[in-house]
């Protein structure tokens, strides 16, 4: 067996199975083009990668390692499918339920120990994934993202789309009411909205904590629950503690209030983050590596608030000429420390305003990681006397 890639999933599969053998790009010399050895692809090698191109026999390890016997769900989406991953196994954990995949432990180190498995799928392990499919599928909206890798916003959303199609009648998939003419042998739940999805499982969301975006995480997560065992345990939900940087709200030395949202890196999910905060006014840190995306979406829903942004970032030029063009007023910054300095002396009234750092775009223009900005963003709004 031969595994493209030499990281966390590549490692695991080697745990597994001792005599495999690694390759990434460094060995294009040493690979061998011709054969028809079964070939595994890590998820961060690309259709276009050479060697991708170059192996016949290939296959994701979600091919390797599900079998019929398993009982899995997979989650699925472009924002939010790590929470509802994890919403999902915090209620199911006691009924046996493991949980992996696209975060936290590979599917190869889960392989063995449990018949049932919650799995964080990202559409990179999906295109690759051709012989398996899951038993429940629960999709989160699908916005534009990994462009350079799919090539197209139409190859990303058939690549999430695939395990839809790959299901029998017995499975179950709850999707996006935008995807209904969808052609499948499975039972289907549309949801056009989280309202709409709480009135089709029953779901009483006066009893849930949780307000938007992670309102409708809660709900696929009780949704699946109710599924999976007929229970619908609102006060084991309402214990779940959300990951920092993610719509992370702290107060400052003056008691404002102050959002860490900076795992929003793309457009779609800075605006979920903003629509909790419409009532007042917004005072949103954006830019970083936007990676050529859409922004003029992000702009149009913006002109629904009362909010004015501080830009920074490699996409800062960019950022200024959109709130020109949209008419919302926007400050030049560069950097999160002059925006966060200039937010301070802003910030008036800690009543009606709130102070976010939801960028719509990655951190690795300044950054080691979103983690790392989001720390920085806090440290920074604690120094403030």
């Amino acid at each position: 067996m031969r595994v493209l890639g030499k990281g966390k999933t590549a490692l695991a599969i080697k745990e597994v199975f001792p005599d495999a053998e690694l390759f990434d790009d460094t060995d294009k010399e040493h690979y061998d083009i011709d054969s028809d050895e079964l070939t595994i692809v890590s998820p961060g090698f690309p259709p276009y990668n050479y060697l991708v191109k170059n192996t016949k026999n290939k296959q994701s390890d979600y091919d390797l390692f599900l079998k019929d016997n398993m009982f899995t769900i997979w989650i699925s989406g472009t924002n939010g499918k790590t929470t509802t991953t994890q919403m999902i196994h915090h209620l199911l954990k006691d009924d046996g339920f493991r949980c992996g995949g696209n975060i936290g432990t590979p599917l190869a180190s889960l392989s063995g120990k449990s018949n049932k498995i919650i799995l964080e799928t990202s559409s990179f392990t999906l295109h690759y994934t051709n012989k398996v499919k899951p038993n429940i599928y629960i999709l989160l909206p699908i916005s534009e993202d990994h462009l350079s890798w799919h090539g197209t916003f139409s190859e990303y959303e058939n690549a999430k789309l695939k395990p839809v199609l790959a299901m029998n009648k017995e499975d179950i998939a709850i999707i996006p009411a935008k995807y209904k003419d969808i052609d499948s042998k499975a039972t289907i739940y549309f949801y056009k909205s989280s309202e709409d999805l709480a009135k089709q499982f029953n779901i009483d969301t006066t009893q849930i904590r949780f307000n938007e975006p992670f309102l409708l995480d809660s709900l696929l997560a009780l949704a699946t629950q109710k599924l999976v065992n007929k229970k619908t345990d609102y006060k084991q939900i309402n214990s779940y503690i959300v990951d920092k940087h993610k719509v992370e709200e702290f107060k400052d030395n003056s008691n404002r209030v102050w959002v860490d949202d900076s795992k929003a890196t793309n457009v779609d999910a800075t605006i979920w983050a903003l629509k909790g905060y419409k009532k007042k006014k917004i005072h949103l840190i954006l830019g970083g590596d936007d990676k050529g995306a859409e922004l003029d979406p992000l702009f149009k829903e913006l002109q629904n608030y009362h909010c004015e942004i501080y830009c920074i970032g490699t996409n800062e030029d960019r950022l200024v000429e959109l709130s020109k063009k949209y008419e919302i007023k926007s400050n030049r910054c560069n950097s999160l420390d002059i925006a966060v300095e200039m937010i301070n002396k802003s910030f008036l009234d800690k009543d009606n305003e709130v102070a976010i750092l939801s960028p719509a775009a990655a951190s690795l223009d300044q950054f080691n990681s979103y983690k790392e900005r989001g720390e920085v963003f806090k440290k920074l709004v604690f120094e403030i006397n």
